[in-house]
C-alpha cells in the first residue's frame, strides 16, 4: 500500500523496483508512456545521475484475484543486460520457482532470488532467443506453486512488448 505521501513515495519506490524489485504499489512511478498493455516508467534512482527506465505490467490470476505479479522488464544501467524481474506474493512456493510459457511454449523454470516484505523476486537475464519470443508473442503464462502439485498459472499478454523494449533508454 502507498502511504500519504504518495507522490513522493512513488518517485522513491520506482527507484527500488528498478533497483531491487517490483512490487504493484512500487510499479506507479513517473510513466512516460503506453505501449499495448504495457506502460514505460521511469525515473532517477538514489545515487544515480541518470534516469532508469522498466516497462511495467501488473497482472493477477483470473480464478484467485488475490494472486498477483508485478513484470518488469529493463536494462541495467550499463546496458550490458536485459533483466526480466517478476514480483510473486508471499506464501509462493519457493523450491519450485517461477515457470514461464510463451504461446504454448514451456520456457522452463527461473529460482527466485529474494523475497522482500511484499513479495519474492524471480528474476532471469534476457537472451536474444527469449527476447525474441516475448516480442513476437502473444501470451505470456507466469506459474507460481502453492504447493509442489498446485501450479497457478497467471496470463500476460504480451500486446506492446515488443515497441515497449525497443523504446527503452
Amino acid at each position: 500500500m502507498m502511504s500519504r505521501n504518495s507522490g513522493r513515495s512513488a518517485a522513491l519506490l520506482l527507484g527500488l523496483v528498478l533497483s531491487l524489485a517490483a512490487a504493484p504499489a512500487m510499479a506507479q512511478g513517473v510513466v512516460k508512456a503506453q505501449y499495448g498493455d504495457w506502460q514505460m516508467s521511469c525515473d532517477t534512482p538514489p545515487g544515480a545521475s541518470f534516469e532508469q527506465c522498466a516497462i511495467i505490467q501488473n497482472v493477477t490470476a483470473e480464478d484467485q484475484p488475490n494472486v498477483g505479479l508485478s513484470v518488469i522488464v529493463l536494462k541495467t544501467a550499463d546496458q550490458q543486460a536485459r533483466l526480466l524481474r517478476v514480483l510473486a506474493p508471499l506464501g509462493v512456493l519457493l523450491p519450485n520457482g517461477l515457470g514461464l510459457n510463451i504461446d504454448g511454449t514451456d520456457m522452463g523454470r527461473v529460482a527466485f532470488v529474494r523475497c522482500l516484505p511484499n513479495g519474492c523476486v524471480a528474476e532471469v537475464v534476457m537472451d536474444d532467443a527469449l527476447l525474441k519470443q516475448l516480442s513476437e508473442g502473444k501470451t505470456a503464462i507466469f506459474v507460481v506453486f502453492k504447493t509442489p502439485e498446485e501450479g497457478i498459472g497467471i496470463p500476460v499478454s504480451l500486446n506492446g512488448f515488443a515497441d515497449g523494449f525497443k523504446q527503452l533508454p
